[in-house]
């Protein structure tokens, strides 16, 4: 088995990495829930162009799952809950806005391709937070 190098090693262990990566791996859901709360009616009409009803219900648990999640996540409680939620949320998104497979080939099938995928990658993401999370819980 090769190790980290010292370095690598002593930035993984030290405490504000921890919080560090999980403000990244969250920002874009709080940045997205505080904008959708503050154009609401924004909110309310991207809801109803991706066909969900009705529109303000849907509006309003967005803004819920995008600032609740990460708080779960970043107070280090339930993180298995804000991992999930985000999760799950991320992955029907994925599916309702970027839905590449019916798109004819060209520029935005591409676009929508990568942004399935990323989408995709920050599924993963979730899921090793809520690991690791388990696993700091278990060795405390």
């Amino acid at each position: 088995m090769t190790h980290s190098p010292r370095f690598v090693s002593a930035i993984l262990a030290w405490r504000p990495t921890w919080f560090l990566a999980r403000l990244l791996l969250t920002s874009a859901y709080i940045l997205g829930g505080l904008v959708k709360l503050t154009d609401w009616q924004g909110t309310v009409a991207e809801q109803a162009h991706f066909g969900m009803s009705p529109p303000a219900f849907w509006a309003a648990l967005t803004i819920a799952l995008e600032l609740i999640g990460p708080l779960l996540i970043l107070t280090g409680r339930l993180v298995w809950l804000g991992a999930g939620m985000l999760g799950v949320f991320t992955l029907l998104a994925a599916f309702t806005a970027n839905a590449f497979w019916t798109m004819p080939a060209g520029q935005e099938r591409f676009m929508a391709t990568n942004a399935f995928f990323e989408h995709i990658g920050l599924i993963g993401g979730f899921i090793l937070v809520a690991m690791i999370a388990d696993r700091k819980q278990a060795d405390a």
